[in-house]
């Protein structure tokens, strides 16, 4: 049987893309590279059961595959600096997107998981955040682009579900770092390790006082695995996966600079509009669905392996 991944030369699909082949699947990486790169994939592409398709997921709806059984959907730009570099373009990925893939995985018969994100729920009223909450987003502002296109294509998988009898997976990514992450997405963990390695200054928006809650990627793509092999039809989700352990983005900066070794200095700048004060998921639901999961990498160990890929790898 096939699996398709869209977004798999991103940065967490180019992880599940190597999961899924070493666990026997026949994988078909779909990816326009638009914020992504080939990179993450060149060591997959002699590989006997790795495709790749370098299409627009706006234009995909032709796609055929045979005997497709999954489709993970993670084709979105991720990072502020790329999804609000074309606001349409990140809102029609989101959405035109959804619905080629819903419509594949109708017409196939094939199980179908969207990668969504923890900005469905903005700037939270509630802490940690639970999958009931409907969140506080704005749907004018400069990030509706992606928080709104993530909650339409929410929407769209539910009444699939609804009206044709989709088989759905929802999830919602809470930050998410680790090899692969490109340079220059603007992400916290991305940043903070490229400055901190080249001793330029450590720019923390705000005051630094907001919190995050930081997952390794191996710790998401179990999650994701069980979700998609081990949970029945009935479970649709939405489900939170993410790390508990809260930081604030000033402690993140200052163990960069400490794991790096590094002669950076932090400055600050004014904070973004609508950027979310803190972030913390519940993971109540995915402990209780996924047999026990819960994230096993530690911060510190987990950047210590993100830092040497970007030692490695970036500035080789």
């Amino acid at each position: 049987m096939a699996v398709l991944v869209s977004g798999g030369a991103g940065f967490i699909g180019s992880n599940l893309c190597v999961r899924l082949l070493n666990m026997g699947e026949t994988v078909f990486c779909l990816d326009n590279l638009f914020s992504s790169s080939i990179d993450n994939i060149r060591n997959l592409q002699d590989h006997p059961r790795f495709h790749f398709i370098n299409l627009d997921i706006e234009h995909a709806s032709h796609l055929q595959i045979p005997n497709l059984s999954m489709i993970f959907n993670l084709a979105c730009p991720a990072s502020p600096v790329h999804y609000q570099y074309d606001s349409v373009k990140t809102i029609r990925t989101s959405v035109l997107g959804a619905i080629n893939m819903l419509d594949i995985a109708v017409q196939s018969g094939a199980r179908i998981l969207q990668a969504s994100t923890s900005e469905v729920y903005g700037d939270p009223l509630v802490h940690p955040q639970v999958e009931n909450y409907w969140g506080n987003v704005n749907p004018l502002g400069e990030r509706s682009c992606y928080d709104e296109g993530k909650r339409c294509a929410e929407s769209l998988f539910m009444n699939y579900h609804r009206q044709f009898g989709t088989k759905i997976k929802i999830i919602r990514i809470f930050n998410t770092y680790g090899p692969n992450m490109l340079e220059n997405d603007g992400r916290v963990v991305s940043n903070f390790i490229m400055q901190a390695l080249t001793n330029k200054d450590i720019t923390i928006y705000g005051d630094g006082s907001q919190t995050r809650s930081f997952q390794y990627v191996d710790d998401l793509i179990d999650a994701m695995i069980k979700i998609m092999y081990n949970t029945s039809d009935d479970f649709t989700g939405p489900v939170n996966l993410g790390n508990p352990e809260e930081y604030t983005i000033k402690e993140i900066a200052e163990k960069v600079i400490e794991m790096t070794g590094s002669k950076s200095k932090i400055v600050y700048l004014p904070l973004p509009n609508d950027d979310p004060t803190r972030r913390k998921p519940d993971i109540t639901l995915a402990n209780k669905v996924l047999n026990g999961w819960f994230p096993q990498v530690k911060l510190a160990d987990g950047l210590a392996k993100t830092i040497e890929y970007f030692k490695s790898n970036i500035l080789k």
